[in-house]
């Protein structure tokens, strides 16, 4: 049932040019991230052959990644919450930006892990600060589809990011070859977007000339009413909030879903060029249609998510179809036609999880406890990324097979399911009451 209170016209034309004013930026910003932090899964189908680089190598590199990430991540949410989460993106921009395009002059494998542990460490904070801008900007009711919007860009940077990857491959100009282009040239839009960011966002509703005064007024009154709700629960503390059981809960569901995600994302096109032997652009391009997919069951999701209120089982049960479908592929994905088909099904599953999964942390916790649970379980969570790369490059370089790395993965995204279920099981937040009794 709609809402029809007389300030509706008001709600309406706020969260309208909000959503246009800061979503398709927002939208950019990680569409670049993306394409910084996965371009190594295109490189590795050329850089190994250059380098000398084994399979075991290349997983180790790529998971360096997530080390460095993890290091400065929750520093990285709390500066975001209690300075301005506009200045520390922009940094966060220009620096990755820089040390991403260094990629391109590396030539031994422990330069390979130095520079991709930088550019972890500089991209650092990234996710949180974004998370913790959209709650300054976007109630609890409108939170899913807000984060199911900008995290469209995660799959949708792989439809971009790959046929892109597939032909700059190709090249050698000024004596560099292509995959060392590859870093050049998606490290320099980072650098640009990153100051256009300092100018373009707005910290907080108070602070923005571009909304109208009652505008204004109604998303300040909206997001200071959620605040309070929280509290009347109880105000929790950064260290309280960290030993909540659901943020542990959703701290582990995040790493073991990132051990399979990341997993797949980066060993997929080395799997399907092993299986069809067909060129780099065919099999970037096979490559990319999961995350097709994946970006319309997101926003599928997502919307049905905020319609319904619920967040658990939208984001248990994709979770755990992912793992589900990952695990009919090892058993029945032996020629490309049916192996694309069904790590396209995986893709879908994987990104529908995201976007709820996301407006959980927010639902329950305020302010700086919110913004460093975030940190926690990202920063924790994507240690999952690491793992997942390095443990199919030490399987696939035991048994020269993806058999076992592929069912650890399937275990991984299996457990992650169960343990969303866990999550706040048996009862509501106080913010979907109050959404409910307004409704």
């Amino acid at each position: 049932m709609a809402v029809t209170t007389p300030d509706s016209a008001v709600a309406q034309r706020a969260r309208k040019r909000i959503a246009w004013r800061l979503l398709p930026f927002l939208f950019l910003l990680y569409i670049i991230a993306f394409l910084d932090r996965m371009n190594i899964s295109a490189a590795a189908l050329e850089m190994p052959h250059d380098l000398g680089f084994n399979d075991k190598v290349v997983g180790l590199g790529a998971g360096m990644f997530f080390i460095g990430y993890t290091v400065l991540e929750i520093p990285g949410a709390l500066i975001a919450e209690r300075w301005s989460a506009r200045r520390w993106i922009a940094r966060i921009m220009i620096s990755w930006g820089i040390i991403t395009a260094l990629m391109a002059f590396i030539h031994t494998s422990r330069e390979f892990y130095l520079v991709r542990f930088f550019v972890g460490a500089a991209e650092a904070g990234f996710f949180p600060a974004i998370i913790v801008y959209v709650s300054h900007w976007f109630r609890y009711q409108d939170r899913a589809k807000a984060i199911a919007v900008f995290y469209a860009a995660n799959p949708l940077s792989y439809v971009i990011g790959s046929p892109l990857a597939g032909m700059l491959l190709g090249i050698t100009w000024l004596g560099l070859r292509g995959w060392r282009w590859l870093f050049i040239l998606e490290g320099i839009p980072a650098v640009v977007v990153g100051v256009i960011t300092v100018f373009y966002l707005t910290d907080w509703p108070r602070g923005a000339s571009w909304l109208r005064p009652d505008e204004r007024d109604w998303i300040n009154e909206e997001l200071e009413r959620e605040k309070l709700a929280k509290q009347k629960v109880r105000s929790y503390t950064i260290w309280q909030a960290f030993a909540q059981r659901d943020v542990i809960l959703l701290t582990l569901c995040y790493f073991f879903a990132t051990t399979g995600g990341y997993g797949i994302a980066f060993w997929l096109p080395t799997i399907l060029k092993r299986l069809s032997g067909q060129s780099d652009i065919r099999v970037t391009l096979f490559a990319a249609l999961p995350y097709v997919a994946g970006f319309l069951v997101q926003q599928l999701n997502g919307w049905h998510s905020d319609r319904t209120w619920e967040r658990r089982w939208h984001a248990a049960v994709p979770i755990f179809l992912c793992g589900v479908i990952l695990l009919l592929a090892v058993i029945f994905g032996s020629n490309l036609l049916t192996a694309v088909t069904l790590f396209t099904l995986v893709g879908a599953s994987y990104y529908a999880f995201h976007p709820c999964f996301w407006a959980v942390p927010s639902a329950f916790l305020s302010e700086s406890a919110a913004a460093a649970s975030i940190g926690l379980i990202n920063s924790v969570g994507n240690l999952g990324g690491f793992f997942g790369p390095m443990m199919m490059g030490y399987l696939v370089n035991r048994t020269r097979s993806f058999q076992a790395g592929l069912l650890y993965l399937v275990g991984s995204l299996c457990l992650s399911g169960i343990l969303m279920l866990a999550v706040g099981a048996g009862r509501q937040t106080v913010l979907q009451r109050n959404a409910i009794a307004a409704s």
